[in-house]
């Protein structure tokens, strides 16, 4: 849990860093009572450590820790498919990461771009297209395993949770927009499949979705994904602006991003993990969040020696694309 030292640190930091801006001791003080006012209303307690436990520590190889496959494991099969979660299971995963989607007519589905031009036959916006139409497409034309997987399906999201309790997987549902509905039907979800309370864990890159999400129903195990840097730059680490301008603007936005997940959205989100690119994660920084009853799972964790550096060293959960080999990264 956080310290009380913790607390009267960072609210500390916001009173000078305001009275620097204001020149005014008051107007400091006031907006800094104001906030910490805020965050005891409005905040939420995380779920009870034990359910946390039970969705984010199953059941893992002796001396091994949970791995989840990423997109269901992008690159042993399709990518968000049946046949993904099934390989997924084969394959020895204790979960599976899936992104939610809304297809045209409103029918969440499983795809994780904002159009189906990599992954399928087909092209458009995942938004513009019926579930029918979305029926037609091949998830596994352009998958390397096209062959073996040929005709495979865009499921649906209760297609996917059915798969996923059958193999007896954690599933983690990342959602990148539109919180108001995501939280709607994954809610519906949970109220349908009761066990996902205990098996499943709602990610996202955007705090409102999980503020939303645990204020619809704050017994769902909730947490938020981070990679440093995500604003001023892709996956990759190319800019995203070639603009000096535009650089020193995000770059800001990224440090003052970076230290409120750190030290306030965790906590007014009440979440119980934080998914983290696998590059920015240290003993140091696992043993940080350790201390405030958060979890830390790395992704995208892709080769033997970085899954031993996790396995033995770190001891932590993480996300990889292939169970079965080394591959590259899928951004």
């Amino acid at each position: 849990m956080l310290q009380v030292g913790d607390e009267v640190m960072y609210f500390s930091v916001v009173f000078v860093a305001v009275m620097l801006v204001t020149r005014s001791a008051t107007g400091a003080s006031l907006l800094t009572a104001f906030l910490y006012v805020f965050m005891v209303m409005f905040r939420f307690p995380p779920v009870p450590a034990d359910q946390a436990g039970r969705v984010l520590r199953p059941r893992a190889p002796p001396g091994g820790v949970p791995v989840v496959a990423h997109r269901g494991g992008s690159h042993d099969a399709p990518e968000n498919t049946l046949a993904a979660i099934r390989e997924a299971g084969r394959n020895g995963a204790a979960g599976v990461e899936l992104d939610l989607s809304f297809t045209a007519d409103g029918v969440p589905v499983l795809m994780h771009d904002e159009t189906v031009d990599r992954t399928t036959n087909g092209s458009g916006p995942v938004s513009k297209l019926l579930l029918v139409q979305l029926r037609r497409l091949d998830a596994a034309a352009r998958h390397r395993l096209k062959d073996k997987f040929s005709g495979e399906k865009v499921p649906t999201l209760q297609e996917a949770v059915e798969e996923s309790i059958r193999q007896q997987l954690t599933v983690f549902f990342n959602v990148k927009a539109q919180p108001d509905k995501a939280a709607a039907v994954l809610h519906e979800m949970y109220q349908k499949f009761p066990v996902l309370y205990n098996s499943s864990i709602v990610c996202s890159f955007e705090p409102k979705v999980i503020y939303k999400m645990r204020q619809t129903d704050p017994s769902v195990v909730t947490a938020l994904s981070h990679r440093p840097w995500r604003l001023s730059r892709f996956g990759d680490g190319t800019p995203r602006t070639l603009s000096a301008w535009g650089q020193l603007w995000t770059g800001v936005l990224d440090v003052l991003l970076d230290w409120a997940h750190h030290h306030i959205l965790w906590k007014l989100c009440g979440i119980s993990a934080i998914l983290v690119q696998k590059d920015f994660i240290s003993q140091d920084y696992v043993g940080f969040w350790a201390e405030r009853g958060v979890e830390v799972v790395g992704w995208s964790v892709n080769t033997a020696v970085e899954k031993d550096f996790y396995q033995k060293q770190l001891k932590i959960s993480y996300i990889t694309d292939s169970l079965l080999e080394d591959c590259q990264p899928h951004f």
